[in-house]
Protein backbone atom coordinates (compact mmCIF):
# COMPACT_ATOMS: atom_id res chain seq x y z
CA UNK A 1 0.00 0.00 0.00
CA UNK A 2 1.50 3.05 -0.92
CA UNK A 3 0.88 6.24 1.60
CA UNK A 4 1.42 10.23 1.27
CA UNK A 5 2.37 11.87 4.12
CA UNK A 6 1.02 15.37 3.56
CA UNK A 7 3.25 17.89 5.88
CA UNK A 8 1.10 20.95 6.99
CA UNK A 9 2.18 21.69 10.53
CA UNK A 10 5.11 24.09 11.44
CA UNK A 11 8.42 22.50 12.69
CA UNK A 12 7.08 23.64 16.22
CA UNK A 13 4.76 21.63 16.27
CA UNK A 14 4.27 17.60 17.57
CA UNK A 15 1.98 16.77 14.82
CA UNK A 16 5.83 18.09 12.22
CA UNK A 17 7.65 15.63 14.41
CA UNK A 18 5.06 12.25 13.89
CA UNK A 19 4.70 12.98 10.76
CA UNK A 20 8.80 12.21 10.67
CA UNK A 21 7.88 9.27 13.18
CA UNK A 22 5.60 8.11 10.50
CA UNK A 23 7.97 8.21 7.50
CA UNK A 24 10.96 6.45 9.36
CA UNK A 25 8.35 3.28 10.74
CA UNK A 26 7.21 3.51 6.97
CA UNK A 27 10.72 3.57 5.28
CA UNK A 28 12.04 1.00 8.45
CA UNK A 29 9.09 -1.64 6.82
CA UNK A 30 10.29 -1.22 3.58
CA UNK A 31 6.59 0.32 2.26
CA UNK A 32 6.03 2.75 -0.21
CA UNK A 33 5.49 6.24 0.58
CA UNK A 34 5.81 9.63 -0.85
CA UNK A 35 6.03 12.94 1.08
CA UNK A 36 5.20 16.54 0.55
CA UNK A 37 5.13 19.59 2.79
CA UNK A 38 2.88 22.35 2.18
CA UNK A 39 1.21 25.19 3.95
CA UNK A 40 3.38 25.86 7.49
CA UNK A 41 4.82 22.51 6.70
CA UNK A 42 7.12 23.91 4.07
CA UNK A 43 9.18 25.73 7.26
CA UNK A 44 10.92 22.74 7.93
CA UNK A 45 12.88 23.23 5.13
CA UNK A 46 14.30 26.56 5.53
CA UNK A 47 18.15 26.36 6.24
CA UNK A 48 18.37 29.22 8.55
CA UNK A 49 16.21 27.68 11.44
CA UNK A 50 18.03 28.07 14.76
CA UNK A 51 17.55 25.24 16.97
CA UNK A 52 19.30 24.88 20.26
CA UNK A 53 21.98 21.77 20.61
CA UNK A 54 19.64 20.12 23.23
CA UNK A 55 17.23 19.05 20.88
CA UNK A 56 16.64 17.41 17.78
CA UNK A 57 16.59 18.92 14.32
CA UNK A 58 13.21 18.28 12.45
CA UNK A 59 15.31 19.25 9.08
CA UNK A 60 18.79 16.87 9.75
CA UNK A 61 16.07 14.04 10.44
CA UNK A 62 14.23 14.30 7.47
CA UNK A 63 17.72 14.74 5.31
CA UNK A 64 18.83 11.82 7.10
CA UNK A 65 15.88 9.52 5.42
CA UNK A 66 17.29 10.36 1.90
CA UNK A 67 14.30 10.39 0.32
CA UNK A 68 12.66 12.97 -1.94
CA UNK A 69 11.54 15.88 -0.18
CA UNK A 70 9.56 17.63 -2.31
CA UNK A 71 8.06 21.25 -1.06
CA UNK A 72 5.37 23.34 -2.62
CA UNK A 73 7.21 26.64 -3.90
CA UNK A 74 4.73 28.99 -3.91
CA UNK A 75 3.77 28.35 0.11
CA UNK A 76 7.60 28.45 0.34
CA UNK A 77 8.04 32.30 -1.55
CA UNK A 78 5.19 33.13 0.68
CA UNK A 79 6.76 32.18 4.20
CA UNK A 80 10.56 33.41 2.78
CA UNK A 81 11.94 29.86 2.01
CA UNK A 82 13.54 29.90 -1.66
CA UNK A 83 15.88 28.15 -3.61
CA UNK A 84 18.68 29.67 -6.39
CA UNK A 85 16.38 29.31 -9.11
CA UNK A 86 13.61 31.31 -7.62
CA UNK A 87 15.89 33.56 -5.80
CA UNK A 88 17.16 35.11 -8.78
CA UNK A 89 13.92 35.03 -10.71
CA UNK A 90 12.37 37.24 -8.00
CA UNK A 91 14.98 39.02 -7.51
CA UNK A 92 16.10 38.02 -3.90
CA UNK A 93 19.30 38.80 -2.49
CA UNK A 94 19.95 34.89 -0.89
CA UNK A 95 18.23 32.00 -0.69
CA UNK A 96 17.93 29.23 2.00
CA UNK A 97 16.18 26.19 1.05
CA UNK A 98 18.15 23.31 3.26
CA UNK A 99 19.97 20.68 1.22
CA UNK A 100 18.16 17.56 -0.42
CA UNK A 101 14.43 19.53 -0.51
CA UNK A 102 13.62 20.76 -3.84
CA UNK A 103 10.98 23.61 -4.90
CA UNK A 104 7.84 22.10 -6.87
CA UNK A 105 4.50 22.90 -8.20
CA UNK A 106 1.13 21.78 -6.87
CA UNK A 107 0.87 19.84 -9.93
CA UNK A 108 3.05 17.27 -8.09
CA UNK A 109 0.64 17.13 -4.77
CA UNK A 110 -2.24 16.57 -7.61
CA UNK A 111 0.14 13.24 -8.75
CA UNK A 112 0.83 12.03 -5.49
CA UNK A 113 -2.62 12.08 -4.18
CA UNK A 114 -3.75 10.15 -7.34
CA UNK A 115 -1.21 7.84 -7.10
CA UNK A 116 -1.27 7.10 -3.25
CA UNK A 117 -4.29 4.68 -2.14
CA UNK A 118 -3.70 6.45 1.36
CA UNK A 119 -2.88 10.48 2.46
CA UNK A 120 -2.45 11.13 6.09
CA UNK A 121 -2.20 14.88 6.82
CA UNK A 122 -0.09 16.26 10.48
Amino acid sequence: MSTLILVTSAPTSIYAWHALGLAQALQDKQEAFRVFFYQDGVSVANALQWVPDDQRHLTHAWQALQIRLPVCVSAALARGITDPDNAQRHNIQQHNLADAFELVGLGELADAVQSSQRLIQF
